[in-house]
């Protein structure tokens, strides 16, 4: 009796080690999912968003357009998409998503100081891909749309629809940095190259209606002859004309802009006797960002700084750019 006494005892001990050997191997299988899925979140990537705060329309669609890529991507990544008012809530933004796991990091940094946070994200090895503004890091991948070529293009079309001579109001927007300095100089070069009798006065503003609104009332007090207006955004041209109809002029055959807004673009077929133009730098240009960033997790070879071309849209055309969804 002793001895089958012992005999079951040993049997029942080695019933529990085999029991508690199965479950620790149930549990590690478990664990392999980042939410304790069986894994199934294994494969995806992990891709960060950071934008700025709504500053102007632009900003908010850049966001808005973000985001939607990255939900058509989900199958593939896991996102998270952040927005701050500045470089020190970006930059602690940034930590947050090095701390989550992000392998790649699309980033819209619209102010100085991001350039050290970047940087060292970079060195930790996270893939960042800038969206528009070019920034001195090593290693960073940027997309972006062609300023200069905007100027080219404002040019030309203004050349196109009024010819060699002719009165254009250039407005600069001083606050923008090498945005206003960069589409300037390409339309400045290209009326030189192409118009050099043309006759151009240029005044400062800013992207806003309101400014294009009352800065442009005042220059139409001042001059009694304008057969076109270089304007840089499409939300200052909304405001430009805007002061036109309220002045009562009829002199004015051409008003540019740049951006890609949808109340702008509707504005086009409104008006017979202005040919109303948008060189396109769309917020959209985004979806090549976070393109870009999952390529790069991909293994895909990838060019460092991918420059979008410029499209023109006027009445022609503006059908082909609408976006009812679209905050800007």
């Amino acid at each position: 009796m002793r001895k089958l006494f012992l005999l079951v005892i040993v049997l029942a001990f080695s019933m529990v080690l085999l029991l508690a050997a199965c479950g620790t191997d149930g549990a590690d299988g478990e664990s392999g999912g980042s939410n304790g899925d069986g894994g199934d979140d294994d494969d995806k990537h992990k891709v960060g968003i950071l934008a700025p705060e709504v500053t102007h329309g632009w900003v908010a669609a850049v966001a808005y357009h973000a985001e939607q890529r990255a939900e058509e991507l989900e199958d593939e990544i896991d996102y998270q998409i952040q927005t701050s008012s500045g470089a020190d809530e970006m930059t602690s933004q940034l930590d947050d998503l090095v701390t989550w796991g992000a392998e790649a990091v699309v980033a819209f940094p619209q102010w100085e100081g991001m350039e050290v946070p970047i940087q060292n994200a970079i060195d930790q090895g996270v893939e960042v891909v800038n969206f528009d503004i070019v920034i001195d890091v090593d290693g960073v991948y940027r997309v972006a749309g062609d300023n200069k070529d905007m100027g080219v293009q404002g040019a030309n079309y203004i050349v196109d629809k009024i010819g060699e001579t002719g009165h254009v109001v250039a407005l600069e927007v001083p606050s923008a940095g090498s945005v206003s300095d960069l589409r300037m100089e390409g339309f400045e070069e290209t009326i030189e190259e192409i118009a050099p009798n043309m006759e151009v006065s240029t005044y400062a503003t800013e992207f806003t209606r309101e400014a294009g609104l009352s800065d442009f009332a005042d220059i139409l007090t001042s001059n009694d002859q304008i057969d076109a207006v270089y304007s840089l955004d499409d939300e200052t041209s909304v405001g430009v004309i805007q002061a036109i109809e309220e002045a009562g002029r009829d002199d004015i055959q051409v008003v540019t802009g740049g951006g890609g807004m949808q109340e702008y673009f509707e504005m086009m077929p409104e008006y017979e006797d202005i040919w109303i133009q948008s060189a396109l730098y769309s917020p959209a240009m985004v979806m090549d960002a976070v393109d870009m960033a999952v390529d790069i997790l991909d293994g895909e070879d990838v060019e460092d700084d991918k420059i979008i071309p410029t499209t023109v849209v006027d009445r022609d055309n503006y059908e082909e750019f609408l976006d009812g969804d679209s905050p800007y």
